[in-house]
């Protein structure tokens, strides 16, 4: 069987926050036009006629969301109610999340902005727009002042807004405090046990607290500074390798919070994969497992749990399995890298060179590959990952020997594209030693042993078997020096 070698980002499980707006809800029906209910400044109240339409609009938004059958066409009617009603901040705000739940982010950031311009102190739609602009260009001090706002324009009951402050307040992870709270890790307990307190049944609250004590758990023990994020703000875990006490103490607290949360509501999608970061990170990787698979089926949308569930079984050989979740994820984000990288070695796994089809594996785990190129030219794990495809497995595809020491050029040339593009990213070092060899003629790398093969190739007939003898008398002389 062949080895199966992954780069530190093919295996990565991914973190999701309570970044968005699918989890919040329309305005209430009464008082439309109020402050009580809009967390506006106050608008006047809405007439008899535009009353019943906005609640018409209520109506049918929480129809569709028991139903789960949101589709662009229920979005669109949806708004269109609430757009009947006019120039109301909460009407026009409502439109917006009926776009957000069919992922329309142009229509639905349009309608909170306008929903800002009529009421300014409308905080439900800035703490909106400040996560889209967060989305757009990752700039967590410009998030961070925005939602401050909102949750100030709140007076502090704005529940979602809190949470969402307390997440953008961890992937900043800074030294930077506030009033009664002394860096952004504390500032982000104190606004998800400001949240909790306000509504100790809000899930997202309990899903950000349990992801808190995820990440202090990590940098105790010494696995990470600050946050390490992936694109789109998506968090990547690695294995913490000090101070483990510190560390399970923290990830029992992590799970601690899960468990309570289960507890409240067991349909919550994101408390289950996160359980099922805290499990792995704990080495209960079949609860994790079990957890990822909870996630995915109480949301079959749920890219993050399909991601993780895949990740997991990757991990301990479960190809199928794995293939089978990055394929469920591609459908749902076709550009993803690293669902790609996962597929390309789920179809590499299980490659024994036995198989009739070898060819054709072959070629589907390098077109999972290429797409991982094309979408990120520059980053080097799918590059690391074809050299291994084109050694291991292109170059003892049979064939003549011309063949063979072909292929093994092109894997070498293409580890040094991938040494290229490592160059400088510390995170790589153990993988480019792997490719170079520690300098040893015990140690030669990959780009070593590729040499010695072509050279061995090259040879004829009678020399390769003399080369043969001396490797087998040299083997047997170390052995003996051993003992």
């Amino acid at each position: 069987m062949k080895r199966i070698t992954t780069l530190i980002s093919t295996g990565l499980l991914v973190l999701t926050a309570a970044c968005g707006g699918g989890t919040s809800g329309p305005s209430p029906k009464t008082g439309a036009g109020g402050k009580s209910a809009g967390g506006g400044s106050g608008a006047p109240e809405l007439s008899k006629d535009d009353q019943a339409k906005f609640n018409a609009g209520i109506d049918l938004f929480v129809e569709h969301d028991k139903k789960n059958d949101w589709n662009n066409e229920a979005c669109a009617d949806v708004a269109k109610k609430f757009e009947a009603v006019g120039k109301n901040a909460q009407a026009t705000f409502n439109a917006g999340l009926a776009y957000q739940r069919c992922n329309d982010d142009k229509n639905a950031r349009a309608k909170f902005e306008s929903a800002l311009q009529i009421d300014p102190k409308f905080h439900h739609a800035r703490a909106q727009i400040a996560l889209y602009q967060y989305k757009a260009d990752g700039n967590e001090d410009t998030a961070i002042g925005a939602l401050q706002q909102a949750v100030t324009d709140a007076q502090f009951q704005n529940v979602p807004a809190l949470v969402n402050l307390a997440m953008v307040q961890m992937a900043r992870d800074s030294a930077q405090g506030g009033q009664g709270c002394k860096d952004d890790m504390d500032c982000a307990k104190l606004n998800l046990q400001r949240a909790l307190a306000i509504d100790d049944a809000y899930m997202p609250a309990f899903n950000q607290l349990a992801l808190y004590y995820f990440q202090l758990a990590k940098k105790r023990a010494g696995a990470m500074k600050g946050t390490s994020k992936s694109s789109k703000g998506r968090q990547v875990i690695t294995h913490a390798s000090a101070q483990k006490k510190a560390d399970v103490q923290q990830l029992e607290l992590a799970a601690l919070v899960c468990s309570q949360a289960i507890r409240k509501n067991a349909n919550y999608a994101p408390i289950h994969n996160t359980a099922g970061l805290i499990q792995n990170e704990l080495g209960q990787v079949n609860g994790a497992v079990a957890a990822f698979a909870t996630a995915a089926k109480l949301d079959p949308k749920f890219f993050e749990a399909q991601m993780n569930y895949a990740a997991v079984n990757l991990g301990f050989r479960g190809f199928d399995q794995a293939a089978t979740a990055y394929k469920k994820a591609l459908e749902m984000r076709p550009n993803d890298y690293d669902a790609h990288l996962g597929l390309a070695l789920a179809i590499r796994g299980p490659i024994t060179g036995a198989e009739a089809n070898y060819d054709q594996l072959v070629a589907a785990a390098q077109a999972e590959l290429d797409a991982a190129k094309k979408i990120d030219p520059n980053r080097p794990d799918a590059y690391y990952n074809e050299g291994i495809l084109t050694q291991e497995f292109k170059a003892k595809a049979g064939g003549p020997k011309e063949k063979t020491i072909a292929s093994l050029k092109e894997a070498k040339s293409i580890f040094q594209t991938f040494l290229e593009k490592a160059s400088g990213k510390p995170e790589y070092d153990g993988v480019v030693k792997r490719v170079k060899g520690d300098g040893s003629k015990k140690d030669l790398g990959r780009l070593g042993d590729i040499d010695d093969t072509i050279a061995f190739l090259e040879l004829d007939a009678n020399a390769q078997k003399d080369a043969v003898n001396q490797s087998s008398a040299d083997a047997a002389s170390e052995g003996e020096k051993k003992e």
